[in-house]
């Protein structure tokens, strides 16, 4: 409507004035320009408004696009301050924010933060009391032989994740962009009657009015349209790459759920070992009491140890739940199956160690997709050199007027008709997009910038999960071979001793105390164990354990 109000005005100036046909053209073609202009600005902003992208509106869901000359004012901390990777032991899964972590590319949307890859928050345990809460089960329990494997589990999150769904369709709507930006400009038609009198001319009033149409072709002789589709091209790898690193992520998140799964689970069958134990020791107690040996307290003080376990059995049960249900939501599944999703995997570590560290960290700066969008993302910045220098000029317009009617009829001669043809040439007296060009080179160093701080990050990130790894599997190592079996036979002699009448019971409670703290140590650094082994996957950005 705005174009054809111009269009309109621009008529009626060159009737009501009497300008002459090619100062028409030009005015027309001047017009056009201040119009193309006009509604490239409309739309590059259309979808930016200081409350972020509208719902709906199908702005890009990934938080952050390197490489862009989008302000960094106001994001959240960057690369070289990002938060460390958090305790190997959380529970709570995490959201992820690409992103999080990494990149994308300019498709309209608003800037927005990126949200860094958060420290988990801490699980909540109950307290071990001080007697009769755990006891080491006999051998492992893998789980039922159908179980859901984490190699299954990885599968199904790659093709069943809503959130990775949705950022996946933001590669063919880049797609999309190439080919917008591959496109043509479109030939322009006008149509004008031009010189037409307030009446009628006569042989006292000569004159003669004409009609004419003309073809106006926009014509890019600075690469625009080149400069563009490389623009959208880069723009895609960077996407492609951002969308790798959500996927590392959000594998980072199905780690943390379904060793969430193991521990609960494992804590259940240490409970029920435990509560199997503790009614052997009712029953030895009991026979004691019986005997005389003991007083009556001592056996209501074993039963309410008894009892206690029975809660916290219940406890553990319905924890196994919720940390199913955690997983279920993960991988996309039904809220009525979550309860029953078996999974099988083991909390021990049975593999070869990783590579030494500086293979990991050359590892990870060679694959991780976060460091890679980032380097991609200054080359797109390069590219926004390369086409804000090439904006330089505007496009030459070629005016064809391949029919013109001229109307002599009133001045008593045969009319005539014609041709035409005209070239509007903006003089590049002044650089009009000096302040883009300076802006994209700016945008670049800020991207080597953020290339550099984050290389930083992803060594210390890789180093910490690496060392983490070391420092549990060490651990896990003495309590096995040392700890764990000396305070199992101090516990196991303390009750034969008061079996036997040698010592109180009190003597056998500080015992079972001690080593129920050594168990749940064994336990807690199993479960950090295994949880490290999964992180330094995620620093890597790639599976060195299984």
């Amino acid at each position: 409507m705005r174009k054809l109000i111009y269009s309109a005005l621009a008529a009626v100036v060159m009737i009501g004035f009497g300008t002459r046909r090619a100062d028409a053209q030009a005015m027309l073609a001047d017009d056009i320009v201040i119009l193309s202009k006009g509604q490239r600005s409309k739309e590059k902003a259309k979808a930016e408004t200081h409350l972020g992208p509208s719902l709906g509106s199908g702005a890009s869901p990934f938080p952050y696009r390197p490489g862009s000359v989008e302000a960094r004012l106001g994001e959240r901390a960057g690369p070289s301050v990002r938060p460390p990777l958090g305790p190997a032991n959380a529970r709570t899964p995490r959201t992820t924010g690409i992103l999080s972590a990494a990149s994308g590319y300019d498709s309209g949307a608003a800037p927005t933060t990126r949200r860094p890859l958060a420290p988990p928050r801490p699980a909540t345990r109950p307290a071990t009391p001080s007697y009769g809460a755990l006891d080491l089960p006999e051998g492992q329990d893998e789980g039922p032989p159908n179980g859901m494997t984490l190699e299954q589990a990885i599968e199904q999150l790659l093709h069943n994740n809503p959130d990775l769904g949705t950022k996946f369709q933001e590669i063919p709507k880049a797609q999309a962009d190439i080919l917008t930006a591959g496109m043509r400009a479109n030939p322009l038609v006008f149509a004008s009657a031009d010189n037409t009198p307030y009446g009628n001319y006569s042989q006292q009033r000569p004159g003669n009015n004409g009609y004419s149409v003309v073809l106006i072709q926009p014509i890019d002789v600075n690469g625009k349209r080149r400069a563009r589709v490389h623009v959208a091209q880069q723009a895609r790898k960077v996407l492609e790459a951002q969308y790798q690193d959500a996927v590392r992520l959000a594998l980072d998140n199905l780690y943390t759920a379904f060793v969430d799964v193991l521990d609960a689970r494992e804590t259940l069958r240490y409970k029920r070992a435990n509560l199997a134990r503790l009614n052997d020791v009712v029953k030895t107690v009991d026979e004691q009491v019986s005997k005389g040996v003991q007083a009556q307290s001592a056996s209501d003080e074993i039963a309410i140890q008894r009892d206690a376990a029975e809660v916290e059995l219940e406890g553990a049960v319905a924890s196994l739940a919720d940390a199913k249900r955690d997983l279920a939501t993960l991988l996309n599944v039904p809220p009525a199956e979550a309860t029953a999703l078996d999974v099988r995997g083991s909390v021990r570590d049975e593999t070869a160690p990783p590579p030494p560290e500086d293979d990991l960290i050359r590892m990870a700066l060679c694959i991780r997709p976060d460091v890679i969008s980032y380097r991609l993302g200054v080359e797109r910045a390069r590219s926004d050199i390369r086409l804000a220098q090439a904006e330089r000029f505007e496009d030459v317009f070629l005016l064809y007027t391949p029919y013109q009617f001229t109307n002599y009829a009133p001045e008593g001669e045969k009319s005539a008709t014609g041709w035409s043809v005209g070239v509007l040439v903006s003089l590049p007296l002044l650089n009009r997009n000096q302040g883009n060009i300076a802006r994209a080179r700016h945008s670049e160093f800020q991207s080597r910038i953020e290339l550099g701080g984050l290389e930083r990050q992803v060594v210390s990130e890789v180093q910490r999960a690496n060392q983490e790894y070391q420092t549990t599997h060490s651990a896990v190592q003495r309590l096995e071979r040392g700890i764990l079996p000396r305070a199992r036979h101090l516990r196991d002699d303390k009750f034969r001793l008061y079996t036997e009448g040698q010592e109180d019971i009190s003597a056998y409670y500080n015992a079972e105390r001690g080593f129920n703290d050594v168990v749940r140590q064994y336990r807690d650094t199993l479960i950090r164990h295994r949880r490290s082994m999964l992180r330094l996957n995620t620093a890597v950005g790639q599976r060195v354990l299984p």
